[in-house]
């Protein structure tokens, strides 16, 4: 289902994504736009997003760990089971860990809305226990757990049920327009 179905509850419900991705701070927005050019390879990161050496790194560090993601989207469990849930919860509080170590996303819904675009909408119910296991691992700064914990609704933590719809916004790169140079 593309962003162009032709039916006006499509178009609000991409309005709705787009609203929600307005509301991250810049450094946010950025780097889920970077996380989905890593993730699925849809233009040079390096080249695209690479500002520093430190920044060099992260992205370097970011498709190493981002290696796994692929596998990840065809594990997702459909229930509970435990024996399901293991080979995917791992990986996938590995991988939250490591986003959220970077510091660019500050709550559990720059989280979601990143998850549910790395790994499609059937991970949403795992999306919660994953984000509050990385958020209490010891990597993080007491203060940093402590935001990132208080940041998830109760709502969210214990939602009885999730959407099975596919994100239709995936935020990409936009070139800065220079307004005072005039129009070709």
């Amino acid at each position: 289902m593309g962003m162009m179905s032709g039916k006006p509850a499509d178009g609000t419900i991409t309005l709705a994504e787009m609203r929600e991705f307005a509301s991250f701070p810049a450094a946010t927005q950025r780097y889920i736009r970077r996380s989905l050019d890593v993730a699925f390879h849809r233009a040079d990161a390096m080249e695209l997003w690479c500002r520093d050496v430190v920044e060099a790194a992260s992205i370097r560090a970011q498709a190493r760990v981002y290696e796994r993601i692929q596998d990840l989207r065809t594990i997702v469990p459909d229930d509970s089971g435990l024996e399901q849930m293991e080979p995917f919860m791992a990986p996938l509080i590995t991988i939250s860990a490591f986003d959220l170590g970077q510091d660019r996303l500050s709550s559990f819904s720059a989280y979601r809305f990143l998850y549910e675009r790395l790994l499609g909408a059937g991970a949403r119910p795992w999306l919660p226990g994953a984000f509050c296991a990385a958020a209490s691992l010891p990597n993080l700064h007491p203060d940093k757990r402590r935001l990132l914990l208080q940041s998830i609704s109760e709502a969210a933590a214990t939602a009885i049920g999730w959407s099975n719809r596919e994100p239709s916004f995936y935020p990409e790169w936009v070139e800065k327009v220079d307004v005072t140079k005039p129009a070709n």
